[in-house]
């Protein structure tokens, strides 16, 4: 089983086939259900048959009650905080053709409570927590994904961090970042995230850099592929099948849950990352962050 820490939001996507019009119309299909980094993942995971639970916070609302009914239905295991007062986090993400862009409410998502996420560690059959990078970008959230780290090296499980969002990660520092992440087993980040972590320069350049503070480094370049370098100095890469994309939103999230079920099953870090590459493909050939 993996743990998996981090948001549940609802995802408003504008899916729109080409540049927005800015101070005018724009035609758009708009759909509404989950999302949040964390909970896709989760989401992705379960549709490979891997058992998960997912800690988070929403609100008491109605948006809350449908994200946790969504996921259930999914065969997640939801560990999932109900706050009084708090509206349940929302996001509503711009899906071009080529990129999405997220304006972001995270609402009881900001709440996630470190005691919750000890609880879970605590009580659940799991060996490697999963920790979406959101709850450390924030001052409200931080201490839970802190809590979660601490939590499961205290049990001996593997982890691994999404680096989340470049702008965030930006605002935080790379240097406050990295650090709270030290010693984790594996950190996947973007082409962007990674820039903003170790620089510009080659992904497998990039990826090495990140090794001098975390066990493994992914690297992922969407189309183009993705690259893996572990602490040792092997170097992994993969380019994915070319599929037509419909939507880019959660294909870092499935692309991820691909990796980890099979690296959690002992795959070597090769075929975790075509597994990866597998899963994000389908996750971009259809519209919305989760599995259809």
């Amino acid at each position: 089983m993996i743990l998996v820490v981090g948001d549940l939001v609802t995802d408003v996507l504008v899916a729109h086939g080409g540049p927005i019009e800015l101070g005018s119309d724009t035609a758009a299909a708009i759909t509404m259900g989950g999302g949040g980094q964390a909970a896709n993942t989760a989401a992705w995971l379960a549709h490979t048959g891997h058992q998960v639970t997912l800690v988070a916070a929403v609100g008491d609302d109605p948006a809350g009650r449908e994200r946790v009914a969504e996921l259930t239905a999914a065969g997640v295991r939801c560990a999932v905080r109900v706050h009084a007062g708090a509206a349940t986090g929302s996001v509503i993400v711009l899906a071009g053709p080529d990129e999405r862009t997220m304006i972001t409410d995270r609402g009881a998502a900001l709440q996630l409570d470190p005691a919750d996420v000890r609880a879970a560690i605590a009580t659940t059959q799991a060996g490697h927590l999963h920790l979406s990078g959101y709850p450390l970008l924030h001052d409200g959230s931080r201490p839970a994904g802190l809590a979660a780290l601490t939590a499961a090296a205290e049990r001996g499980w593997t982890t691994s961090v999404d680096a989340a969002s470049a702008a965030p990660l930006r605002s935080v520092g790379a240097e406050a970042f990295l650090s709270w992440v030290r010693g984790c087993d594996l950190l996947l980040c973007n082409a962007d995230e990674a820039d903003v972590l170790a620089g510009p320069g080659l992904p497998a350049d990039q990826a090495r850099r990140l090794t001098r503070h975390v066990g493994n480094a992914v690297v992922k370049q969407g189309a183009a592929g993705a690259t893996w370098v572990a602490g040792d100095g092997r170097e992994f890469s993969v380019a994915p099948d070319r599929v037509v994309m419909k939507d880019p939103t959660g294909a870092g999230d499935a692309f991820a849950a691909g990796l980890l079920a099979a690296w959690c099953a002992g795959e070597d870090a090769g075929r975790a990352l075509r597994a990866g590459a597998r899963l994000g493909a389908e996750a971009v050939a259809s519209i919305g962050a989760r599995p259809h």
